[in-house]
């Protein structure tokens, strides 16, 4: 399983995942969900995959080889261009293994999350579906999810704000959303790659790896279970009959 988020802010943006693909009971595996392409001083996109790994190596290979030629994600003229190109590329997998896949029973399992921004245009954040079509955040819906997104949504339900979020609280919030996706189930697991882009950077300068036992990790999960539990110690009683 997986659990992979992005969060767009006037501050900019932070897309997060953990890195599980298989959580058997004898087998652990661990994948880099976080795909990055970047032309400094142009434009950047921070990819974050769910689904079947074998179709997301397929699309992301064949972005990456368009890029290297200076294409598709390279030369896409805005952001929505950008999207629908990823998008394609879902498209034309699907084209190549959807029937094969389905005629021994296994779904075209994809969904990505594309952020980041081109030259001229501000940040913009977009879910790709499986069938290729794009989604675009909001001011009034500043976060996407894929993956396991039930156990992390309640915290950026109540937190995230489109005008008033920092980047800062974005990183806390995402690093926290998927702490606690983590604590409650199994099949999502450390390290968790995180990318924090401010608006015109045009760089990926904030990024990092996570372990489970990361002391900036381990500190904010230790002050948070301790803050709420003093929160929930202040809250005025609840009379019952």
């Amino acid at each position: 399983m997986t659990y992979c988020l992005g969060i767009k802010t006037e501050a900019g943006l932070v897309l997060a995942s953990d890195s599980r693909t298989n959580a058997g009971i004898d087998q652990v595996d661990t994948c880099r969900k976080l795909h990055t392409f970047v032309t400094p001083g142009e434009r950047v996109f921070v990819i974050l995959s769910s689904g079947s790994l074998s179709i997301t190596q397929s699309v992301i290979t064949l972005l990456d080889e368009e890029f290297a030629r200076g294409q598709g994600l390279a030369s896409a003229v805005n952001f929505y261009a950008a999207a629908r190109c990823v998008g394609g590329h879902v498209r034309k997998v699907a084209e190549l293994d959807r029937t094969a896949l389905e005629r021994d029973g296994i779904g075209f399992n994809i969904n990505l999350i594309v952020g980041g921004q081109i030259r001229g245009e501000e940040h913009h954040l977009y879910l790709i579906y499986p069938q290729g079509n794009p989604l675009r955040a909001t001011v009034e819906s500043p976060f996407l999810q894929i993956g396991e997104s039930k156990y992390g949504r309640p915290i950026l339900d109540r937190g995230v704000r489109h005008h008033e979020t920092t980047l800062e609280e974005a990183t806390k919030y995402a690093l926290l959303s998927i702490d606690s996706t983590m604590r409650s189930n199994m099949a999502v697991g450390p390290p968790i790659d995180i990318v924090a882009y401010a608006p015109d950077e045009f760089d990926l300068r904030r990024r990092a790896r996570l372990t489970a036992s990361d002391p900036r990790l381990t500190e904010l999960r230790s002050h948070w279970e301790s803050e709420l539990r003093r929160v929930i110690q202040s809250l005025p009683s609840v009379k019952l009959p």
